[in-house]
């Protein structure tokens, strides 16, 4: 993408909107100024002229007068004969920049409010200086200060005054290449960017050429009508509208021969479509069943009281939410079994060191004595009262007095 074009800081927002369409629409965001409709005339006269009113209330009829004009391509042209010669501006007005008008031998009849006027008509642009003059007799009296609106002359009668009008901006003085300093440009933020970082869409310049930025889809359904600069009419048409289509729209005019730089807001919101609910409310005398579920089987009939259609639309789901569900469904099923593999392994486990514990347990308690033999020899020795042996039960107690009182002997069985 191309980012905006942030070399003309001082452009004016003049306008902001905000602009709702439906989705799927076409939507139309108006920018237009007839200050950049190009007249494609190639003439070094851009319209320019200057002329001098005065409005004054000496002769008791408080009317404007109109007292001479110059054309930037012409000479100066004085209205009232009274006046020819004793009033004049400059020669060289329109390239020094200096509209000043000169009054020779001032009389109380000049007294009044003057208005220098500069028009632009190419440019539309128009600019007043207005002057309030008053005649005295006295040369003590003679002065200049401002009254808080407009600059006040007071001059001495049957002397020469001037009036001053400089203006020496560029447009009045100086002449350019019309084509290199006219565009227009469209910008793009999207939700949350901020200005210095939005998208160039379009770039039109009055020459005729065009340029188009972003994916091709974009570049189809934005543009703007060949006949931009021709009516002045620079409006942004988006076509087929999506949501991803929201966002702030700024239309950026530049005319650097007239000194224009505007620039236009729009909020595009996108908005679904509003879909009418229609009810069907049947009040059927002597029809069948079967023509009455069927409503629209029913010829007309003034007994028949028909209120709104409802319109179900059943629209299929595509291939992709199937396999989406499908997708969902199988990985749910595979943790499933996931999950029963390891307890099923973690039971194993348990129940495997269980069986060892167990046999080592009983192991231990489950002794048979008759799987040891016990040498009585050695007990003789010792006194019957030195021997004390703790028995659990009685049957051990009786085997341990037996074995005391009757030692055993060898007892040869060849003899």
């Amino acid at each position: 993408s191309v980012p905006a074009d942030a070399s003309n800081p001082d452009s004016v927002v003049v306008s902001v909107l905000n602009i709702s369409a439906t989705l799927g629409s076409q939507a139309v965001l108006p920018c237009k100024s007839y200050r950049m409709v190009w007249t494609q005339d190639r003439l070094n006269d851009r319209q320019r002229v200057v002329h001098w009113d005065v409005y004054s209330t000496y002769y008791g009829d408080n009317k404007m007068e109109r007292l001479c004009d110059m054309y930037s391509a012409g000479d100066q042209r004085v209205y009232s004969s009274y006046n020819q010669g004793r009033i004049f501006m400059p020669q060289n007005a329109f390239t020094d920049g200096n509209f000043s008008l000169v009054i020779k031998d001032v009389a109380e009849s000049d007294e009044g409010t003057y208005s220098c006027n500069l028009h632009h008509h190419y440019c539309h642009l128009y600019e007043t200086v207005k002057i309030q003059l008053a005649i005295t007799k006295k040369a003590e009296d003679a002065k200049e200060y401002w009254d808080g609106e407009k600059p006040v002359i007071v001059a001495l009668e049957g002397s020469t005054v001037m009036l001053p009008c400089v203006n020496r901006n560029h447009i009045w003085t100086e002449r350019h290449s019309e084509e290199e300093q006219q565009v227009v440009h469209w910008d793009r933020q999207p939700p949350g960017v901020p200005h210095d970082r939005a998208d160039r869409l379009i770039d039109l310049y009055a020459s005729g050429e065009r340029r188009s930025y972003g994916p091709l889809f974009v570049r189809q359904k934005m543009n703007i009508t060949n006949t931009a600069f021709a009516l002045g009419d620079f409006s942004l048409r988006i076509s087929q509208l999506e949501s991803a289509d929201e966002g702030t729209y700024s239309c950026h005019l530049h005319h650097h021969y007239c000194g224009l730089h505007e620039r236009r807001i729009y909020q595009v919101f996108v908005k679904e479509p509003v879909r009418e609910k229609k009810v069907v409310n049947l009040t059927t005398h002597n029809i069948a069943p079967a023509i009455a579920s069927f409503p629209f089987l029913v010829s007309s009939d003034p007994n028949v009281v028909r209120g709104h259609n409802v319109i179900n639309v059943i629209i299929p789901e595509s291939r992709v939410h199937f396999f989406q569900q499908l997708g969902y469904i199988l990985a749910t099923l595979l943790l499933f079994i996931v999950l029963l593999i390891i307890v099923v392994l973690i039971t194993r486990k348990r129940r495997q060191r269980g069986y060892e514990y167990n046999v080592k347990k009983y192991g231990e308690k489950d002794v048979n004595l008759k799987e040891f033999t016990v040498d009585t020899t050695d007990l003789t020795q010792y006194r019957s009262e030195d021997i004390r042996l703790d028995y659990k039960n009685n049957i051990l107690k009786e085997k341990a007095e037996q074995a005391r009182s009757f030692p055993a002997k060898n007892i040869d069985l060849d003899k």
